[in-house]
């Protein structure tokens, strides 16, 4: 399924469940309500809350770097996947942030 985010101050923004689901969760919406809303009231929490939520998943990524650039663990270089394929937070948050500070500099809600 996919999620729809719309304002009048931007085009829309289209993500897959998961991603929008970990969004709303992270702005404290309830990720199980299919339509909802973003008011201009609460939209510096709900930047807020994201920008926090992508600078805490960046500082763990940056540990767990660490711990296996530290360790010479096999099991840890046999990954299939390779750090360019990983899409971060910061990437799927970036485009939502944007319409929510376009929305509140031009005062309009944010829906879904």
């Amino acid at each position: 399924m996919l999620y729809k985010f719309k304002s009048r101050s931007t085009a829309d923004v289209i993500m897959l469940e998961p991603n929008a689901r970990q969004i709303l969760t992270i702005i404290g919406k309830d990720p199980n309500e299919h339509h909802g809303i973003v008011t201009v009231a609460q939209i510096p929490g709900a930047i807020a809350a994201l920008e926090k939520a992508v600078v805490a998943e960046e500082n763990l990524g940056r540990a767990d770097k660490d711990k296996i650039s530290e360790s010479d663990n096999a099991a840890e270089d046999d990954q299939n996947v390779s750090e360019g394929e990983l899409v971060e937070l910061r990437q799927r948050a970036i485009p939502f942030i944007d319409m929510l500070r376009r929305s509140a500099a031009e005062n309009n809600d944010v829906i879904w």
